[in-house]
């Protein structure tokens, strides 16, 4: 603390805060998971997963014969719902902050955008991880309930890296476009929207159908839904799709959040 002397003669006192330690990033990260059920948006999206996701199960156990009930099949039902959510949940980890106006407390409290950005990409990780976690627990209790004989056949480490993979692309994609537009409903449109219009373009345009691997994100993930090896040129396809769908997106929009004007 310095002392210094104000236009009326009188003495100022001035803090000095350089030695204070700045907020450590796993309170950041638990912050930014503790905003996930702060509004009612969130809370309901998080329930829905968890319910969408067991009547997913339950529905593809009703309909499918014995043999048919195996883990993998379980697994890839429950992709379809949380692959279909769990990217609303990344957008929304980013504009309900900007909708609500409470972004402008938490870079006061934390200046360095950049570590509060890096805080949500590892909440959203989390956040999508113990969603996976909550299907792939969901699909071995089927599988141990109703399954088949062969029920665990084909069932790896690489398949279950393969489907967290695919999950995790997806909510991080989320992110990326919440961080675009910073307003939930025109990310949300987007999201849905753009990919889909892309890739019934490409399928309909000759010289870019040929490309469509490598740029359609939904048609480079195809093989990480189901249980078997994947081969270079399909790693190097969703590597391609996810640089254009999900880095790409993820670079302009830190590039407008580091700009932006908080009001």
């Amino acid at each position: 603390m310095t002392t210094l002397a104000t236009r009326t003669g009188q003495p100022a006192t001035v803090f000095d805060l350089s030695s204070i330690p700045r907020v450590p990033m796993t309170r950041l990260v638990s912050v930014e998971l503790r905003k996930l059920g702060d509004t009612r948006a969130g809370r309901w999206l998080l329930a829905t997963i968890a319910v969408v996701t067991a009547a997913a199960i339950v529905i593809f156990s009703l309909n499918t014969s014995r043999p048919g009930r195996t883990f993998i099949s379980f697994a890839e039902v429950t992709a379809a719902p949380q692959g279909f959510l769990l990217p609303v949940l990344g957008i929304l980890l980013v504009t309900s902050e900007w909708s609500q106006r409470s972004a402008l407390v938490t870079f006061t409290l934390e200046p360095v955008r950049v570590r509060v950005i890096a805080a949500k990409v590892v909440a959203a990780v989390i956040a999508g991880l113990a969603a996976i976690a909550l299907a792939l627990a969901m699909a071995a209790v089927a599988t141990v309930l109703s399954g088949g004989p062969k029920a665990w056949d084909g069932v790896t480490a690489a398949t279950i890296g393969k489907f967290a993979l695919l999950q995790t692309s997806g909510v991080l994609q989320g992110l990326a476009f919440g961080l675009v537009f910073l307003a939930s409903a025109t990310a949300i449109v987007t999201y849905f929207v753009l990919p889909s219009a892309f890739s019934v373009v490409s399928g309909l345009w000759g010289w870019l159908g040929h490309a469509r691997p490598w740029l359609d994100l939904n048609a480079a993930s195809e093989p990480l839904y189901n249980g078997k090896a994947m081969s270079g040129e399909q790693w190097a396809q969703f590597g391609t799709g996810a640089a254009l769908w999900v880095l790409l997106p993820f670079v302009l929009g830190l590039v407008r959040v580091l700009r932006a004007e908080v009001k």
